[in-house]
């Protein structure tokens, strides 16, 4: 039992795969596992070692097959042309909510949740914020660094940038950098929902980004930009890559693993959270143990415990 506890104590999402994208295509259960069926023929698709699997357009899958890749603790995401579009997502793995709990009581309350902002600030960037700003005084420094991050990334290499911008209704409108930017994004997008699914955190209840199903991912993903997803853009279009997309999301496979992200994600956002610090189960009760155990009734820690049923 100690062992199996080891084992659903937290989806080893580090030690996985980071995505696989398809689009046009069928997905089905074989005798072997998962495998992705077009026109070329059919391959395997390691679904017991990947974190997320994108779906993108003219994509089917079975209920064979999509039941093998939940109960191998993979993250599905049904995502739009090139990964642009998130248009729903499967559950994570573990059954714990206490990184939820202290989520959400972190997002609600105006002074913790500016305390959160200012430590993904500082995670971001090397100069420290002024004692007593306001959350919009931190996005509009943070607007600024952005810009001009952006902008010295142009400059070596070489590439023409004029901001960031793409035709939401029309893909092929886009100027190659930011086609290979959105690309780049959705992927990291992906890979970051994948970990805070795995781990017990919603992607909702965002602190800097509010009001949509994935602004927590939108936080922790701008953590990671300008370290992974825009050089690897910017040095794509630079190489003069006409339809950069395909090329972008390799690019991104491959700097995924060389900087060992999905090892990083779950400890920097419980250490951004401050939940590195704190006890997982106070009350020794592990809803990873035994899935479908009830719940125990919640109870003051401070108070009498309430009678038994």
């Amino acid at each position: 039992m100690k062992h199996k506890h080891a084992m659903r104590d937290l989806p080893k999402i580090r030690d996985s795969l980071s995505y696989l994208y398809f689009e046009y295509g069928h997905l089905e259960q074989s005798k072997l596992g998962v495998e992705f069926v077009n026109k070329q023929g059919s391959i395997p698709v390691p679904v017991a070692s990947l974190a997320a699997l994108l779906l993108g357009p003219g994509t089917t899958i079975t209920h064979g097959a999509i039941r093998t890749v939940t109960e191998a603790g993979c993250s599905v995401v049904w995502c739009g042309e090139q990964g642009v579009r998130c248009y729903a997502q499967g559950v994570g793995e573990t059954h714990k909510a206490y990184r939820l709990m202290r989520q959400a009581e972190l997002s609600a309350t105006p002074d913790l949740r500016l305390q959160v902002i200012e430590r993904m600030y500082r995670a971001r960037f090397p100069e420290p914020l002024p004692p007593g700003l306001r959350i919009e005084q931190i996005r509009g420094r943070e607007g600024i660094r952005v810009r001009e991050a952006y902008a010295d990334a142009a400059r070596r290499f070489g590439v023409e940038w004029t901001g960031r911008s793409y035709n939401r209704t029309d893909w092929d409108d886009t100027d190659p950098i930011n086609k290979a930017l959105s690309s780049a994004n959705a992927c990291l997008h992906g890979l970051v929902h994948a970990a805070l699914l795995s781990s017990g955190y919603s992607p909702a209840l965002g602190f800097i980004h509010q009001g949509k199903q994935l602004s927590f991912v939108y936080d922790i993903a701008d953590l990671y930009k300008m370290q992974v997803t825009v050089p690897v853009a910017f040095s794509v279009v630079a190489e003069g890559v006409s339809k950069p997309e395909t090329l972008v999301r390799k690019r991104c496979r491959d700097a995924f693993t060389n900087l060992k992200l999905l090892q990083r994600i779950v400890p920097d956002v419980d250490r951004i959270l401050r939940l590195d610090v704190e006890s997982e189960t106070p009350d020794g009760f592990d809803p990873d143990d035994d899935p479908a155990l009830p719940t125990p009734w919640w109870s003051n820690p401070n108070g009498p415990k309430p009678d038994k049923p």
